[in-house]
C-alpha cells in the first residue's frame, strides 16, 4: 500500500520512514505528491488535528494518507502547551522560542513532570478512519541537553531512556518515543 505523510515537518518525516518504512509499499512526502498546503489545526485535541489533517490530504492525494498531531503536557502547566505545543510561542512555529518560553514560564517551579502524546489518524479514500495515540513519560530539565532532535527534544528527559531526547540516537528515541507507540499501536489496529 502506498501511503501520503500529511506533514511538511522535514524531522516528523523522517522519523515516521523510520518506523514505518518496512510496513509500506512507498510513503510519499507532501512535496514529493506536489502538494503545497498549510492546514489549520483547528482541532481542540491530538486527536481530532490529526484526523483533520489525514482528511484534507486523502482528498488532495487520492492515497490513503496519514498524520499526526503531538503535544508536550507539563503538569505544573495543567498540561500546557498541549495542543498549541508547535506555536506555544507564536504562530511562527519557532522551535527556540517555544523551549525559551516553556523555560520561563517553569522559573522556580520544582514539579517538572511532564509527558508527550502524539495521535496518529490514517484515512481512507472511502472514508475509513483509524486513530491511534502513544505517550512517553518524562521530565522538563532546567537546561537544554543534547545536539540532536527538535521541537522540545533538549529539554525532555525521557524516563525510559535516562537521558534527553537530543542526547538520544534516532534508534534510541524511535524506540520509545509517543510517536513511535503511537504507530506502533496503529500497526497493531491494521493487522
Amino acid at each position: 500500500m502506498e501511503l501520503a505523510i500529511a506533514t511538511n515537518n522535514a524531522h516528523k518525516l523522517t522519523e515516521i520512514r523510520a518506523i514505518l518504512g518496512g510496513c509500506f509499499d512507498r510513503l510519499y512526502s507532501l512535496e514529493e505528491l506536489g502538494i503545497d498546503v498549510e492546514i489549520e489545526e483547528t482541532g481542540k485535541t491530538l486527536r481530532e488535528n490529526a484526523l483533520i489533517k489525514a482528511r484534507a490530504i486523502v482528498k488532495l492525494s487520492g492515497l490513503p494518507s496519514l498524520a499526526d498531531d503531538t503535544g508536550l503536557m507539563v503538569d505544573a502547566l495543567d498540561g500546557a502547551p498541549g495542543v498549541y505545543s508547535a506555536r506555544y510561542a507564536g504562530e511562527e512555529h519557532d522551535d527556540a522560542a517555544n523551549r525559551a518560553l516553556l523555560l520561563k514560564n517553569l522559573d522556580g517551579v520544582k514539579d517538572r513532570l511532564a509527558h508527550f502524546c502524539t495521535a496518529v489518524a490514517l484515512c481512507y479514500p472511502d472514508g475509513r478512519e483509524i486513530v491511534a495515540e502513544g505517550r512517553v513519560d518524562g521530565s522538563i530539565l532546567y537546561a537544554e541537553r543534547g545536539e540532536r532532535g527538535f521541537g522540545y527534544d533538549s529539554l525532555f528527559f525521557c524516563d525510559d531512556l535516562q537521558k534527553s531526547f537530543a542526547e538520544a540516537t534516532a534508534e534510541e528515541k524511535n524506540s520509545v518515543s509517543h510517536r513511535s507507540r503511537a504507530l506502533h499501536n496503529l500497526l497493531d489496529k491494521l493487522k
